[in-house]
C-alpha cells in the first residue's frame, strides 16, 4: 500500500471484471455478452452522427441526453423526467448508492447477487446486511418485508444464478416498505422475465435500472438508465451533475436511441438467445450437470462428480473460457453465457470430452 492512499483505498476490496482476454481463437463465455452484433441502425447511427469529418466530435454532448430519455420515455410508458441516463448501469447503480441508498439503517441485499453491490457499499460507506438465498438459491420476498432497513437491492434475474423474481413478488417487497428505496436491477430482464418499471407509476420508492449491454448488444457503448418517481431522479441527477455532467457521448447517445428503437430487431436477438440457451441446458442437464432455472442470457450449473474449478481450467486450455466464482456456497458452479449456437456446440463437445 502507498502511503499516498486515502483510508477509503486501503479498506476498498475493489470489483473484479470478467476477464477479457486476447487469445486468437476463442469461446468467450464469461461476461454475459450478446452473441448477436447490435440492430443495424445502431451503426447508421453513429455513422450519421460523426459525418463526413467526425467535426461533431469537438462538441460537448447533450449533458442532459434529452434525446435518449424521450426514447426511454416512449418505449417504456412513462415521462421523461422519470428516466435518469447514465455511462452504463454501473454508473447509475452508483449514483443510486451515494444518493439514495446512504442511510443510518443498513441496506439489504442477498448473500449471493452482483459482487459489485458490496464494493459500492464500501466505496461510499453505505452501511448493509446480506439475506441469505434459499437453499434453491431463490429469494424468498418475506425476507424483505417487515425488516428495518435503509434500502433494498435485488437483481432480477439474479446474478449469477439467473433465477428470477415473479413481478408480484417484487410488488409484495415495494408495498412493504414504503418508506425505503426500492431498487430493482434488471440487467437481464429482457431474456424472460417481467420489467417491473410499469409498477414505478403505482410506487413512489420503487427505481428500475435496466442496461443497453446485455439485450441491446451495446456492451462496448456503455449505457444504462433508471426508471423511478421525478423525486428519485432529481436525487440522481444532483449526484450525476456533482460528479460528471456530460456521462454520455453524442455517439453512444445515438447509439442507445437507434437500438431502442428497433424493436422487431431486439425481440429476434432475445429470441435466438432464449432458444439457445434451453438447448444449451438440456445438453447439460444430459450430460449430467445440475442446471438452475435461467431467465437471463447466462446458465449457473455444476457437476456432482467434478470439480468446478478444475473444470474451468480444462476449459480454457481447450480455449474456452467460462466465469467460476470462489465464494462460499457457489464454488462449485460454472456462470456459463449463452453464445452462439456454435459456440454453445463447442462447449458441449469440450465438456463431453473433458468428463470422458
Amino acid at each position: 500500500m502507498s502511503r499516498f492512499w486515502s483510508q477509503v483505498v486501503r479498506d476498498l476490496t475493489p470489483y473484479v471484471p470478467g476477464e477479457q482476454p486476447k487469445i486468437a481463437n476463442l469461446i468467450k463465455l464469461n461476461t454475459n455478452e450478446h452473441p448477436c452484433p447490435p440492430s443495424p441502425r445502431v451503426v447508421a447511427a453513429i455513422k450519421a452522427e460523426l459525418g463526413d469529418d467526425g467535426a461533431r466530435l469537438r462538441l460537448y454532448p447533450d449533458p442532459n441526453a434529452d434525446l435518449l430519455k424521450n426514447a426511454i420515455a416512449r418505449h417504456h410508458g412513462v415521462k421523461p423526467g422519470e428516466v435518469f441516463v447514465g455511462n452504463g448501469s454501473d454508473e447509475v447503480l452508483a449514483h443510486i448508492f451515494m444518493a439514495l441508498l446512504k442511510h443510518d439503517a443498513p441496506i439489504l441485499f442477498p448473500d449471493i447477487t452482483y459482487s459489485f453491490y458490496p464494493v459500492y457499499c464500501g466505496l461510499y460507506g453505505v452501511a448493509h446486511r446480506t439475506v441469505p438465498l434459499a437453499a434453491d438459491f431463490s429469494i424468498d420476498p418475506a425476507d424483505y418485508c417487515g425488516v428495518a432497513n435503509g434500502g433494498i437491492l435485488i437483481a432480477n434475474p439474479n446474478a449469477p444464478t439467473g433465477r428470477l423474481l415473479p413481478l408480484a413478488a417484487i410488488e409484495r417487497i415495494v408495498r412493504a416498505n414504503p418508506d425505503s428505496v426500492v431498487v430493482v436491477d434488471e440487467a437481464y430482464v429482457d431474456f424472460g422475465g417481467t420489467s417491473a418499471i410499469p409498477l414505478t407509476q403505482q410506487y413512489d420508492n420503487l427505481l428500475v435500472v435496466h442496461t443497453l449491454s446485455k439485450s441491446r448488444s451495446l456492451a462496448g457503448l456503455r449505457v444504462g438508465f433508471a426508471v423511478g418517481h421525478p423525486d428519485l431522479i432529481e436525487a440522481l441527477e444532483r449526484v450525476k451533475n456533482s460528479f460528471n455532467s456530460y456521462p454520455l457521448d453524442r455517439l453512444a447517445i445515438v447509439g442507445a436511441v437507434a437500438a431502442i428503437e428497433d424493436e422487431d430487431y431486439f425481440r429476434q436477438c432475445c429470441a435466438t438467445v432464449i432458444a439457445t440457451r434451453e438447448a444449451l441446458t438440456a445438453d447439460l442437464a444430459g450430460q449430467g450437470f445440475e442446471v438452475l432455472p435461467s431467465a437471463a442470457n447466462f446458465i449457473f450449473a455444476r457437476h456432482p462428480g467434478r470439480d468446478a474449478a478444475e473444470l474451468a481450467k480444462a476449459l480454457r486450455e481447450r480455449n474456452i473460457i467460462v466465469r467460476h466464482f470462489k465464494l462460499p456456497r457457489i464454488d462449485q458452479y460454472l456462470r456459463i453465457t449463452i453464445g452462439s449456437d456454435a459456440d454453445c456446440q463447442a462447449l458441449s463437445a469440450a465438456l463431453r470430452e473433458i468428463l470422458g
